[in-house]
């Protein structure tokens, strides 16, 4: 067969272990594999590369994805969803592998439904997809955030401040989570759960008066003050490059600590970097699980971590809803604000 295979939406770690994953599985069965440059950009364009043992044999440890990617979407325009499958025959594709996120994966089961042999494979950092217990990305982001952390934590006590970290998260507060809890820190906003300003500062102080700093974890979807004026990308979503939730938790506990209180925010070093151990095996293997979702006939669906297997889910179980934050660790997150 000769399948071709795309990365939509932001990089993160794990992508090349994906698509590397997906080519060594495609040997097995004599198939032809074909990168689409730059997402579903690439497929508008019939701009490929051809994959093969040797273009793949040594990214298992690179960030970052060798196609490039887009956040192009071919449905706000119906002559550009034709022209989409017109090109995968001008390509001579026998079947197509989607890597990204709830929006690449939406427009992926949006093609299945016209009857295009495709499957997916689950990326994103936020770890917001429904279906899979994780995603590719996650593992590496928060870890960057926990050395981060450490870093923070140090200068912060050097010079009796209160330091605020802004970390990636547009609707799920999974990053933030994961770090606030790893790190230990004082207090932890994720969008999930509106700002309690009272409760923060009151926390804060306490973390303050008992060690002489206090550490704050922010992420980037909270809701500070609302902006109607913020640009949307193609699928409907604010670019939030310029909202700054960081600096302005900052200003308000200075402003009502009195305190000297400075924020960081790592942003994009988040995706880049080699993957960890846990993100270049899960990527791995749910890229070799697509080759065999695609010789199963099982088209559109998406390649999923349940427990410790790889299982093969409906694409419309995953896209559409975002996988927040639940209750029962929010309240984790409360037994470990002392």
């Amino acid at each position: 067969m000769r399948i071709g295979i795309l990365t939509g939406g932001g990089d993160c770690p794990g992508l090349n272990p994906a698509i590397r994953g997906a080519v060594f599985r495609a040997l097995d069965h004599g198939d032809q594999c074909v990168g689409i440059i730059q997402g579903w950009q690439g497929l508008l364009t019939c701009e490929t590369e051809p994959l093969d043992l040797k273009s793949v044999d040594e990214i298992i440890d690179r960030g970052g994805t060798i196609l490039g990617t887009s956040r192009t979407n071919p449905f706000k325009d119906a002559a550009l969803v034709q022209q989409c499958i017109n090109n995968i025959g001008v390509i001579g594709l026998d079947a197509l592998i989607a890597i990204g996120g709830d929006d690449t994966l939406g427009v992926a089961a949006r093609f299945a439904a016209l009857g295009v042999n495709v499957v997916g494979v689950p990326k994103t950092m936020d770890n917001d997809l429904s279906g899979t217990d994780f995603t590719f990305g996650f593992d590496t982001a928060v870890n960057i955030a926990l050395d981060a952390s450490r870093r923070l934590k140090d200068t912060a006590l050097s010079h009796r401040r209160i330091i605020v970290l802004e970390v990636m998260g547009r609707h799920a507060g999974w990053v933030a989570l994961y770090t606030g809890i790893g790190s230990g820190a004082d207090y932890t906003l994720i969008p999930e759960v509106p700002v309690d300003w009272d409760a923060m500062i009151a926390q804060v102080m306490t973390a303050y008066r008992r060690k002489k700093y206090a550490f704050v974890v922010v992420s980037e979807g909270i809701t500070v003050t609302e902006n109607k004026n913020e640009k949307l990308d193609d699928f409907g979503h604010m670019l939030l490059q310029n909202r700054g939730v960081g600096p302005e938790v900052a200003h308000v506990i200075e402003e009502k600590t009195g305190i000297s209180t400075r924020s960081a925010t790592i942003g994009h070093i988040q995706r880049g970097g080699s993957p960890t151990l846990f993100d270049r095996i899960l990527g791995t293997r749910v890229g070799v699980k697509a080759i065999d979702m695609i010789h199963a006939g099982e088209f559109g669906k998406m390649a999923a971590l349940q427990g410790t297997d790889i299982v093969a889910i409906p694409l419309a179980e995953a896209v559409g809803k975002l996988r927040t934050v639940p209750r029962e660790w929010i309240a984790l997150l409360e037994v470990l604000s002392k």
